[in-house]
């Protein structure tokens, strides 16, 4: 029955026709469920980006990739206070100022925002090649470490967090998956 209504739902039918359908097999369920009492099921929900990112593993990697960038994260500063300090002048000296300085300072500050530009496009290409480049050497761990949080805590149902509008955090197990990722060798 949960293989159907997942299968339904994933599909983009209509919801009024989903909801019926939902409705009929809950219905139909239910008079099977009385039939023979069942236990509650066990419900978790997991971020599972949040459980691998904060893990020390990560904050390794992370810590590392802050080292290789830190002359470039300065540059991104020097060259965005140049900028606001030359936005700055122009809008100050705006009245005194003859066209061709206008010309030229408008033109520092294009070149300006193309190296910021540059430099900003680079470090979050960077950041991000990191990042897949983790997610995709520590996936079978994380998987790992999901699979044994839900085997020792004998959970039904594990949720996506993204996918829930709304849950209590006793059903976040993410810190469990994290811990079990950082007792990982």
């Amino acid at each position: 029955m949960k293989t159907v209504l997942m299968h339904i739902a994933s599909h983009a039918v209509s919801s009024s026709r989903v909801l019926a359908f939902g409705a009929a097999l809950l219905f139909a369920g239910g008079v099977s469920a009385a039939a023979a009492p069942q236990a509650p099921q066990k419900v978790a929900v997991l971020d599972m980006a949040g459980a691998l990112f904060n893990s020390d593993r990560a904050k390794a990697i992370d810590a590392q990739l802050k080292t290789e960038t830190a002359e470039d994260e300065q540059k991104v500063r020097t060259l965005a206070d140049q900028g606001r300090a030359l936005q700055d002048k122009m809008q100050k000296d705006a009245a005194v100022m003859s066209e061709a300085d206008k010309r030229k300072s408008q033109q520092q500050l294009e070149e300006i925002n193309v190296q910021y530009q540059y430099l900003v496009q680079k470090l979050q290409n960077l950041v991000n090649d990191r990042r897949q480049q983790f997610q995709e050497t520590y996936a079978p761990n994380l998987v790992q470490a999901i699979q044994d949080v839900v085997e020792e805590g004998k959970y039904d149902l594990v949720l996506r967090a993204d996918a829930v509008l709304h849950f209590s955090n006793s059903f976040d197990i993410t810190a469990k998956v994290t811990e079990k990722l950082n007792r990982q060798k």
